[in-house]
């Protein structure tokens, strides 16, 4: 038996065309009603030309740090859902490993120094918790 979902966006707008809420809500999410949220990125893959249409909106009062989080997050979960769809475990790890780096970079994680000290910071260490997850999973 076939269905179809929908997903709805709903974009509010200043006088100069820039996003100022974005709402989302999906007929088979948990959620009844709008939801509303801060960034959001659609990639849409266009098979018979072989390219990709984006739309990247982030709404103006979005601070620097919630886009390093946003982005970090999103890597991570570029990298499982690479895996999910081709099952490489060798370049999905290179993604999270990148992701962690992307992660340092911006303050979100802590780079071990050599003295083994991480200056307070919690370590988010995604890589191994997506191979434990997917090791889980083959179980």
């Amino acid at each position: 038996m076939s269905r179809t979902a929908e997903i709805r966006l709903t974009v509010d707008l200043d006088e100069d065309n820039i996003p100022t809420e974005i709402y989302w809500e999906a007929s088979e999410a948990q959620a009844s009603g709008p939801t509303q949220c801060q960034a959001m990125q659609l990639s849409l893959w266009d098979t018979e030309r072989k390219t990709i249409a984006a739309i990247d909106l982030w709404a103006k009062d979005t601070t620097v740090d919630d886009m390093n989080l946003y982005f970090y997050q999103a890597i991570h979960q570029m990298a499982d859902t690479y895996y999910k769809a081709t099952h490489n475990q060798d370049v999905s790890k290179l993604i999270h490993e990148f992701g962690e780096g992307f992660g340092g970079t911006v303050g979100l994680v802590s780079n071990q120094s050599k003295s083994g000290s991480d200056n307070g910071k919690h370590v988010i260490d995604l890589v191994s918790l997506a191979e434990d997850k997917r090791s889980r999973s083959v179980k």
